[in-house]
């Protein structure tokens, strides 16, 4: 059974930066294609980031072009998702996700399999 555990996330002031971290369990890394999403109190789930497992394909969505990287370190399990430049609009809970198959990369959370318990992201204007 494939578990993901989240971490890095906190309170920070607008125009800072954040790392999370996604550790990844039970399943063959090697394998498994990533993804962040976030949701704000009384929004929908949105997309984020995502990375294919290997590596060479990633996807982001408008509102983090530019300011978010996503990237994995496969010899830690791990999935990364580097925030900068931090606006109040990012706040959320954030979750990992994580999908087994074809290295591609999956917008549409109803691709993937397995899912973290969130972190909050609270950034402050």
């Amino acid at each position: 059974q494939v578990q993901l555990v989240e971490s890095g996330g906190g309170l920070v002031q607008a125009g800072g930066s954040l790392r999370l971290s996604c550790v990844v369990s039970g399943g063959t890394f090697s394998r498994i294609n990533g993804g962040w999403f976030r949701q704000a109190p009384g929004k929908e789930r949105e997309f984020v980031a995502a990375i294919s497992w290997s590596g060479t394909n990633t996807l982001y969505a408008d509102s983090v072009k530019g300011r978010f990287a996503i990237s994995t370190a496969n010899a830690k399990n791990t999935v990364f998702l580097q925030m900068n430049s931090l606006i109040p609009e990012d706040t959320a809970v954030y979750y990992c996700a994580a999908q087994a198959g074809l290295a591609l990369t999956y917008s549409d959370y109803r691709r993937y399999d397995y899912w973290g318990q969130g972190t909050q992201v609270t950034v402050s204007s």
